[in-house]
């Protein structure tokens, strides 16, 4: 089965995840910094932040989104939704450049917050729709 709104959202990703990466590099060969570590460079620690954030968040969204087209289908909401995460990763990333607070920052983690209730929310759709109740396991439904 083909999921062209997952394959896109992985593809994107992908790039996202070289790209972040990219920036801590620039970084640590600009300022010979240690290998482990931020040797101290704030910015690096931020932008290693930003890394591991996009780490932490991506795999689940990437997870639901296939669940999800192949539970329901591939949908106008579910391509917005793929666009909307890599919008807020984009967001992110760059908004964790700033010293304090950013609004990029806060933009990218609240719409990934969001974005991520919502496939949660279709998930629980997807996996009880039509049903009265929780599902009852074959085993137990010859009780």
């Amino acid at each position: 089965m083909l999921l062209p709104i997952t394959l896109t959202l992985a593809a994107a990703c992908a790039l996202i995840n070289l790209w972040l990466a990219s920036r801590c590099v620039r970084i640590r060969m600009a300022d010979k910094a240690a290998l482990h570590g931020d040797g101290g460079n704030a910015l690096l620690a931020r932008r290693m932040r930003a890394h591991a954030n996009f780490i932490e968040y991506t795999p689940m969204v990437l997870i639901l989104s296939a669940l999800i087209e192949m539970a329901l289908g591939a949908s106008l909401w579910l391509w917005i939704g793929a666009l909307a995460y890599v919008l807020a990763r984009l967001c992110h990333g760059l908004g964790m450049d700033a010293e304090g607070g950013s609004p990029l920052r806060a933009i990218g983690a609240l719409l990934t917050w969001f974005i991520l209730t919502a496939l949660a929310c279709a998930a629980l759709y997807a996996a009880y729709q039509g049903t009265r109740g929780w599902p009852v396991p074959p085993a137990m439904a010859a009780l």
